[in-house]
Protein backbone atom coordinates (compact mmCIF):
# COMPACT_ATOMS: atom_id res chain seq x y z
CA UNK A 1 0.00 0.00 0.00
CA UNK A 2 1.20 3.51 -0.81
CA UNK A 3 2.42 5.05 2.48
CA UNK A 4 1.53 8.53 1.29
CA UNK A 5 -2.07 7.43 0.65
CA UNK A 6 -2.15 5.76 4.08
CA UNK A 7 -0.96 8.92 5.84
CA UNK A 8 -3.35 11.15 3.88
CA UNK A 9 -6.34 9.03 4.87
CA UNK A 10 -5.10 8.91 8.48
CA UNK A 11 -4.74 12.69 8.68
CA UNK A 12 -8.16 13.24 7.12
CA UNK A 13 -9.66 10.79 9.61
CA UNK A 14 -8.08 12.54 12.60
CA UNK A 15 -9.18 15.98 11.39
CA UNK A 16 -12.74 14.89 10.65
CA UNK A 17 -13.07 12.98 13.93
CA UNK A 18 -11.74 15.79 16.13
CA UNK A 19 -14.31 18.21 14.76
CA UNK A 20 -17.10 15.85 15.84
CA UNK A 21 -16.10 15.52 19.50
CA UNK A 22 -17.59 18.78 20.87
CA UNK A 23 -20.89 18.15 19.08
CA UNK A 24 -21.03 14.56 20.29
CA UNK A 25 -20.31 15.51 23.89
CA UNK A 26 -22.94 18.26 24.05
CA UNK A 27 -25.49 15.97 22.43
CA UNK A 28 -24.77 13.13 24.86
CA UNK A 29 -25.03 15.43 27.88
CA UNK A 30 -28.51 16.45 26.71
CA UNK A 31 -29.45 12.84 25.98
CA UNK A 32 -28.27 11.59 29.37
CA UNK A 33 -30.23 14.34 31.13
CA UNK A 34 -33.37 13.38 29.19
CA UNK A 35 -32.88 9.69 29.94
CA UNK A 36 -32.42 10.30 33.67
CA UNK A 37 -35.62 12.31 33.89
CA UNK A 38 -37.70 10.03 31.64
CA UNK A 39 -36.44 6.53 32.39
CA UNK A 40 -38.77 5.49 35.24
CA UNK A 41 -41.81 7.31 33.86
CA UNK A 42 -41.34 5.78 30.41
CA UNK A 43 -41.32 2.27 31.85
CA UNK A 44 -44.51 2.88 33.86
CA UNK A 45 -46.33 4.44 30.91
CA UNK A 46 -45.39 1.64 28.49
CA UNK A 47 -46.41 -1.02 31.02
CA UNK A 48 -49.87 0.53 31.43
CA UNK A 49 -50.50 1.37 27.77
CA UNK A 50 -52.57 -1.76 27.02
CA UNK A 51 -53.82 -1.96 23.42
CA UNK A 52 -52.24 1.45 22.73
CA UNK A 53 -48.82 -0.04 23.52
CA UNK A 54 -47.38 0.18 19.97
CA UNK A 55 -48.18 3.91 19.79
CA UNK A 56 -46.63 4.64 23.17
CA UNK A 57 -43.68 2.34 22.50
CA UNK A 58 -43.04 3.93 19.11
CA UNK A 59 -42.87 7.40 20.66
CA UNK A 60 -40.56 6.37 23.50
CA UNK A 61 -38.36 4.40 21.13
CA UNK A 62 -37.54 7.64 19.32
CA UNK A 63 -35.86 9.07 22.43
CA UNK A 64 -32.16 9.06 21.51
CA UNK A 65 -30.61 6.22 23.50
CA UNK A 66 -30.58 2.43 23.28
CA UNK A 67 -31.91 1.67 26.77
CA UNK A 68 -35.62 1.67 25.91
CA UNK A 69 -35.32 -1.25 23.49
CA UNK A 70 -33.56 -3.29 26.19
CA UNK A 71 -36.24 -2.28 28.69
CA UNK A 72 -39.00 -3.25 26.24
CA UNK A 73 -37.38 -6.66 25.64
CA UNK A 74 -37.39 -7.35 29.37
CA UNK A 75 -40.99 -6.19 29.74
CA UNK A 76 -41.99 -8.49 26.89
CA UNK A 77 -40.11 -11.43 28.42
CA UNK A 78 -42.27 -10.93 31.51
CA UNK A 79 -45.37 -10.67 29.28
CA UNK A 80 -46.11 -7.18 30.58
CA UNK A 81 -46.21 -5.67 27.07
CA UNK A 82 -47.30 -7.18 23.76
CA UNK A 83 -45.13 -8.39 20.90
CA UNK A 84 -46.40 -5.47 18.83
CA UNK A 85 -45.23 -2.99 21.44
CA UNK A 86 -41.78 -4.59 21.49
CA UNK A 87 -41.56 -4.47 17.70
CA UNK A 88 -42.68 -0.83 17.68
CA UNK A 89 -39.99 0.14 20.17
CA UNK A 90 -37.21 -1.64 18.29
CA UNK A 91 -38.21 -0.27 14.87
CA UNK A 92 -38.48 3.29 16.17
CA UNK A 93 -35.34 3.24 18.33
CA UNK A 94 -33.10 6.09 17.20
CA UNK A 95 -30.05 4.78 19.05
CA UNK A 96 -26.88 6.70 17.99
CA UNK A 97 -28.55 8.15 14.88
CA UNK A 98 -29.26 11.57 16.39
CA UNK A 99 -25.78 12.37 17.77
CA UNK A 100 -24.14 11.33 14.49
CA UNK A 101 -26.44 13.63 12.48
CA UNK A 102 -26.02 16.44 15.01
CA UNK A 103 -22.27 16.10 14.76
CA UNK A 104 -22.42 16.64 11.00
CA UNK A 105 -24.81 19.54 11.49
CA UNK A 106 -26.14 20.07 7.97
CA UNK A 107 -28.69 17.28 7.62
CA UNK A 108 -31.31 18.23 10.21
CA UNK A 109 -34.20 18.04 7.72
CA UNK A 110 -33.23 14.50 6.79
CA UNK A 111 -32.87 13.55 10.44
CA UNK A 112 -36.42 14.69 11.19
CA UNK A 113 -38.02 12.69 8.38
CA UNK A 114 -36.00 9.58 9.22
CA UNK A 115 -37.13 9.67 12.86
CA UNK A 116 -40.76 10.37 11.88
CA UNK A 117 -40.66 7.51 9.34
CA UNK A 118 -39.21 5.10 11.92
CA UNK A 119 -41.84 6.04 14.51
CA UNK A 120 -44.77 5.77 12.08
CA UNK A 121 -43.53 2.46 10.65
CA UNK A 122 -42.94 1.12 14.16
CA UNK A 123 -46.45 2.05 15.27
CA UNK A 124 -48.13 0.69 12.13
CA UNK A 125 -46.22 -2.60 12.17
CA UNK A 126 -46.73 -2.97 15.93
CA UNK A 127 -50.51 -2.52 15.70
CA UNK A 128 -50.67 -4.90 12.72
CA UNK A 129 -48.62 -7.55 14.57
CA UNK A 130 -50.86 -7.36 17.63
CA UNK A 131 -54.01 -7.54 15.49
CA UNK A 132 -52.78 -10.66 13.70
CA UNK A 133 -51.75 -12.33 16.96
CA UNK A 134 -55.15 -11.58 18.50
CA UNK A 135 -56.91 -13.01 15.44
CA UNK A 136 -54.80 -16.16 15.73
CA UNK A 137 -55.33 -16.32 19.52
CA UNK A 138 -51.57 -16.20 20.07
CA UNK A 139 -51.43 -13.41 22.64
CA UNK A 140 -50.75 -15.62 25.66
CA UNK A 141 -52.80 -16.02 28.83
CA UNK A 142 -53.15 -12.30 29.51
CA UNK A 143 -51.17 -12.42 32.77
CA UNK A 144 -47.66 -11.15 33.59
CA UNK A 145 -45.01 -13.80 34.10
CA UNK A 146 -42.66 -11.87 36.34
CA UNK A 147 -42.03 -14.74 38.75
CA UNK A 148 -40.80 -17.03 35.96
CA UNK A 149 -38.62 -14.24 34.57
CA UNK A 150 -37.12 -13.62 38.00
CA UNK A 151 -36.41 -17.32 38.48
CA UNK A 152 -34.60 -17.53 35.15
CA UNK A 153 -32.61 -14.38 35.98
CA UNK A 154 -31.79 -15.71 39.51
CA UNK A 155 -32.55 -12.32 41.02
CA UNK A 156 -34.47 -13.80 44.00
CA UNK A 157 -37.18 -11.19 43.73
CA UNK A 158 -39.84 -13.89 43.72
CA UNK A 159 -39.52 -14.09 47.50
CA UNK A 160 -40.99 -10.58 47.89
CA UNK A 161 -44.65 -10.04 48.63
CA UNK A 162 -46.95 -9.75 45.65
CA UNK A 163 -48.76 -6.47 45.10
CA UNK A 164 -52.28 -6.11 43.67
CA UNK A 165 -51.93 -9.07 41.36
CA UNK A 166 -54.70 -11.70 41.40
CA UNK A 167 -52.58 -14.11 39.38
CA UNK A 168 -49.97 -14.16 42.13
CA UNK A 169 -47.14 -12.66 40.08
CA UNK A 170 -44.59 -10.39 41.64
CA UNK A 171 -45.23 -7.07 39.88
CA UNK A 172 -43.52 -5.12 42.66
CA UNK A 173 -40.20 -6.74 41.76
CA UNK A 174 -40.35 -5.70 38.14
CA UNK A 175 -37.91 -2.82 38.44
CA UNK A 176 -35.31 -5.16 39.95
CA UNK A 177 -35.88 -7.61 37.10
CA UNK A 178 -35.25 -4.92 34.51
CA UNK A 179 -32.11 -3.76 36.31
CA UNK A 180 -30.87 -7.35 36.54
CA UNK A 181 -31.41 -7.96 32.83
CA UNK A 182 -29.62 -4.73 31.94
CA UNK A 183 -26.62 -5.45 34.15
CA UNK A 184 -26.18 -8.92 32.61
CA UNK A 185 -26.76 -7.90 29.02
CA UNK A 186 -25.37 -4.45 28.31
CA UNK A 187 -21.72 -4.45 29.17
CA UNK A 188 -21.62 -0.65 28.92
CA UNK A 189 -22.57 2.21 31.26
CA UNK A 190 -26.37 2.17 31.16
CA UNK A 191 -26.96 0.92 34.72
CA UNK A 192 -28.39 4.25 35.86
CA UNK A 193 -30.66 2.96 38.61
CA UNK A 194 -27.77 1.63 40.69
CA UNK A 195 -25.21 4.36 40.03
CA UNK A 196 -27.26 7.32 41.21
CA UNK A 197 -26.34 6.50 44.84
CA UNK A 198 -22.57 6.75 44.21
CA UNK A 199 -22.36 10.37 43.19
CA UNK A 200 -24.23 13.45 42.19
CA UNK A 201 -26.74 13.27 39.36
CA UNK A 202 -24.83 15.71 37.17
CA UNK A 203 -21.49 14.03 37.72
CA UNK A 204 -23.04 10.77 36.57
CA UNK A 205 -24.55 12.50 33.51
CA UNK A 206 -21.22 14.07 32.56
CA UNK A 207 -19.30 10.85 33.15
CA UNK A 208 -21.74 8.81 31.05
CA UNK A 209 -21.62 11.46 28.31
CA UNK A 210 -17.81 11.33 28.29
CA UNK A 211 -17.81 7.53 28.04
CA UNK A 212 -20.37 7.54 25.23
CA UNK A 213 -18.47 10.27 23.39
CA UNK A 214 -15.20 8.35 23.66
CA UNK A 215 -16.78 5.07 22.49
CA UNK A 216 -18.55 6.59 19.51
CA UNK A 217 -15.55 8.77 18.59
CA UNK A 218 -13.24 5.74 18.47
CA UNK A 219 -15.76 3.76 16.46
CA UNK A 220 -16.32 6.60 13.97
CA UNK A 221 -12.56 7.05 13.61
CA UNK A 222 -11.99 3.35 12.88
CA UNK A 223 -14.87 3.15 10.41
CA UNK A 224 -13.93 6.42 8.72
CA UNK A 225 -10.32 5.32 8.34
CA UNK A 226 -11.24 1.86 7.05
CA UNK A 227 -13.72 3.14 4.51
CA UNK A 228 -11.39 5.96 3.57
CA UNK A 229 -8.76 3.41 2.61
CA UNK A 230 -11.28 1.28 0.71
CA UNK A 231 -12.71 4.26 -1.16
CA UNK A 232 -9.35 5.76 -2.03
CA UNK A 233 -7.99 2.37 -3.12
CA UNK A 234 -10.99 1.20 -5.13
CA UNK A 235 -12.17 4.60 -6.27
CA UNK A 236 -15.37 6.50 -5.52
CA UNK A 237 -16.91 5.76 -8.91
CA UNK A 238 -16.48 1.98 -8.61
CA UNK A 239 -18.08 1.81 -5.15
CA UNK A 240 -20.93 4.11 -6.13
CA UNK A 241 -21.67 2.06 -9.26
CA UNK A 242 -21.80 -1.20 -7.25
CA UNK A 243 -24.25 0.22 -4.74
CA UNK A 244 -26.37 1.88 -7.41
CA UNK A 245 -26.50 -1.28 -9.50
CA UNK A 246 -27.50 -3.55 -6.63
CA UNK A 247 -29.97 -1.68 -4.41
CA UNK A 248 -31.56 -4.93 -3.19
CA UNK A 249 -28.21 -6.37 -2.11
CA UNK A 250 -27.22 -3.10 -0.43
CA UNK A 251 -30.57 -2.99 1.39
CA UNK A 252 -30.30 -6.58 2.62
CA UNK A 253 -26.70 -6.12 3.76
CA UNK A 254 -27.51 -2.86 5.54
CA UNK A 255 -30.39 -4.54 7.38
CA UNK A 256 -28.02 -7.35 8.43
CA UNK A 257 -25.62 -4.77 9.85
CA UNK A 258 -28.55 -3.23 11.72
CA UNK A 259 -29.25 -6.57 13.39
CA UNK A 260 -25.87 -6.47 15.15
CA UNK A 261 -26.85 -6.08 18.84
CA UNK A 262 -24.77 -3.01 19.53
CA UNK A 263 -25.36 0.73 19.51
CA UNK A 264 -22.47 1.07 17.07
CA UNK A 265 -24.49 -0.44 14.20
CA UNK A 266 -26.54 2.72 13.76
CA UNK A 267 -23.33 4.79 13.86
CA UNK A 268 -21.93 2.82 10.94
CA UNK A 269 -25.12 3.04 8.88
CA UNK A 270 -25.59 6.77 9.52
CA UNK A 271 -21.96 7.52 8.70
CA UNK A 272 -22.11 5.58 5.41
CA UNK A 273 -25.31 7.40 4.46
CA UNK A 274 -23.91 10.84 5.28
CA UNK A 275 -20.78 10.00 3.28
CA UNK A 276 -22.96 9.09 0.29
CA UNK A 277 -21.92 5.43 0.30
CA UNK A 278 -25.42 4.18 1.25
CA UNK A 279 -28.60 5.25 -0.50
CA UNK A 280 -31.88 6.21 1.16
CA UNK A 281 -33.40 2.72 0.96
CA UNK A 282 -30.47 0.78 2.44
CA UNK A 283 -30.04 3.48 5.09
CA UNK A 284 -33.69 3.25 6.15
CA UNK A 285 -33.57 -0.56 6.20
CA UNK A 286 -30.50 -0.60 8.42
CA UNK A 287 -31.75 2.06 10.82
CA UNK A 288 -35.18 0.42 11.18
CA UNK A 289 -33.58 -2.87 12.18
CA UNK A 290 -30.94 -1.25 14.39
CA UNK A 291 -32.56 -1.53 17.82
CA UNK A 292 -29.50 -1.22 20.02
CA UNK A 293 -29.29 -3.94 22.66
CA UNK A 294 -32.98 -4.84 22.42
CA UNK A 295 -32.65 -8.12 20.55
CA UNK A 296 -29.66 -9.21 22.62
CA UNK A 297 -31.64 -8.67 25.84
CA UNK A 298 -34.63 -10.44 24.28
CA UNK A 299 -32.59 -13.56 23.53
CA UNK A 300 -31.18 -13.53 27.04
CA UNK A 301 -34.39 -12.95 29.00
CA UNK A 302 -37.14 -14.58 26.92
CA UNK A 303 -37.19 -18.36 27.35
CA UNK A 304 -38.80 -19.13 23.96
CA UNK A 305 -35.92 -19.27 21.45
CA UNK A 306 -38.24 -19.95 18.52
CA UNK A 307 -40.27 -16.87 19.41
CA UNK A 308 -37.12 -14.76 19.62
CA UNK A 309 -35.94 -15.91 16.20
CA UNK A 310 -39.35 -15.18 14.66
CA UNK A 311 -39.32 -11.64 16.11
CA UNK A 312 -35.77 -11.01 14.86
CA UNK A 313 -36.54 -12.33 11.36
CA UNK A 314 -39.80 -10.35 11.27
CA UNK A 315 -38.00 -7.11 12.17
CA UNK A 316 -35.35 -7.83 9.52
CA UNK A 317 -37.98 -8.43 6.82
CA UNK A 318 -39.83 -5.22 7.78
CA UNK A 319 -36.59 -3.30 7.42
CA UNK A 320 -35.78 -4.80 4.02
CA UNK A 321 -39.31 -4.28 2.66
CA UNK A 322 -39.47 -0.67 3.84
CA UNK A 323 -35.96 -0.01 2.49
CA UNK A 324 -36.84 -1.40 -0.93
CA UNK A 325 -40.08 0.61 -0.95
CA UNK A 326 -38.13 3.79 -0.11
CA UNK A 327 -35.70 3.06 -2.95
CA UNK A 328 -38.60 2.91 -5.42
CA UNK A 329 -40.42 5.97 -4.08
CA UNK A 330 -37.64 8.42 -3.19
Amino acid sequence: MDMELFLDVLMDTVKDTLTLIPFLFVTYVAMEAIEHSAEGRAERIIRRAGVAGPAVGGLFGAIPQCGFSAMAATLYAGRIITAGTLVAVILSTSDELIPVFFAHGSHMGELVWIIVAKVLIGMAVGFAADAVLRALHRTGDGHPHIRELCQRAHCHCGDMDTVDNPAGHDVSAHADTVASAHSHSHGHPHEHAHEHTHGSRWWHILRSALVHTAQVTVFIAVITFAFGLVIETAGHDVIASVLDAQPMVATMLSALVGLVPNCAASVLIAELYLEGTLGVGPMLAGLLVSGGMGLLVLFRTNYDLRQNVIIAVFIYLVGVICGLAATLVI
